[in-house]
């Protein structure tokens, strides 16, 4: 165990924890809501430092960020545990493993080895991902603090539901975060996700502010998210609060954990919620989860032509050169083009 950073103490031994927007009050031998941070004698301590429990090199395209060093690889590191219950959480199994299983496991692996791995496997990035970074911030900063020093960039693939004062002590060492914006309604998170809106708009607002390049990813559930006018709603805040050079990932949603009674999205759904992006302003829209789709690929936004061409997380064609268009010459949105 480790302590945990980020919290209070407060009378009767009881503790204010600080790291996501819950902001839980942690009585004495009970753990916060994301069940990996616990109240021992006054002192909070997070439970899953050190332990990791899934560690695979991916494709950057896979988190998905396609304006972050397109191309490159990413060493990507997650622990058990989240600070979410999503009903249709994709990586239940490990995500929900302490709520579902009431265990903990995993390898243990210092950050000093992460770093070192991730130079073994010469990526450009290390990802914390699959599960939620937020509730194992104290084991991302640490690796990420050594990451920066070996020349190695990190990102974040998060539900976006940290305080301001966790983004604010991350910001240093964190380059690029992928957003997971769920939904645009405040009820669907409060029933399906057992969150708040605001408070992930918030971060969305400070993350932009500070500097992090970010990209944002919406899984469209028919009939619980995929409305006309809340994907409207979300591609105006995006254009609007966060600028139109800002991606925005519309994926295709599987039935799975505990959301089995929902058909896959149909693509025609994710085509028509890519113009709605497009037709806010927005510069780059994508259809995610459709190998094959014309949404996969970036166009420039000022001559329309392909500047490049995927299929899946592979890239197959790129026309840039020095971050411009070859085509027009236009200054294409990113970092590491």
């Amino acid at each position: 165990m480790k302590e945990a950073m980020l919290y209070q103490r407060l009378e009767k031994g009881e503790v204010r924890c600080y790291l996501c927007g819950h902001r839980c009050l942690i009585r004495e031998g009970r753990q916060g809501i994301c069940l990996v941070r616990e109240n021992r004698g006054g002192t909070l301590y997070t439970l899953v430092y050190g332990r990791t429990i899934s560690a695979h090199v991916d494709p950057i395209e896979k988190k998905p960020l396609f304006h972050f060093y397109p191309g490159t690889t990413a060493f990507s590191v997650a622990t058990v545990g989240c600070n979410f219950h999503c009903r249709f959480c994709q990586n239940a199994d490990i995500s929900q493993m302490v709520r579902d299983e009431h265990y903990i496991m995993g390898e243990e692996m210092s950050p000093a080895q992460i770093v070192a791995l991730a130079q073994e496997q010469r990526g450009q990035s290390i990802a914390y991902t699959y599960t939620e970074p937020t509730i194992f911030f104290e084991y991302a900063y640490d690796t990420a603090k050594l990451a920066h020093e070996a020349g190695i960039k990190n990102v974040f693939v998060t539900n976006g539901y940290m305080t301001p004062e966790a983004l604010e002590l991350i910001q240093p060492y964190l380059d690029a975060a992928n957003v997971d914006l769920k939904s645009f309604s405040d009820s669907f998170y409060r029933r399906i996700v057992g969150a708040r809106l605001d408070l992930v708009l918030e971060s969305l607002r400070l993350m932009k502010k500070l500097g992090i390049w970010l990209e944002i990813t919406t899984l469209l559930i028919p009939t619980l998210n995929d409305s006309d006018d809340e994907l409207r709603q979300a591609a105006h805040f995006i254009a609007q609060e966060l600028g139109i050079d800002t991606p925005w990932h519309i994926s295709r949603f599987s039935p799975a954990y505990k959301l089995t009674d929902k058909p896959s999205t149909p693509p025609r759904t994710l085509q028509r919620a890519r113009q709605i992006g497009l037709e806010a302003g927005l510069r780059y829209v994508y259809e995610g989860n459709v190998p094959g789709s014309e949404g996969e690929s970036t166009y420039c936004y000022n001559c329309k032509n392909p500047i490049i061409r995927r299929y899946g997380y592979f890239i197959s064609e790129k026309h840039m050169q020095d971050s411009k268009c070859t085509f027009c010459g236009a200054k294409i949105d990113g970092v590491g083009l």
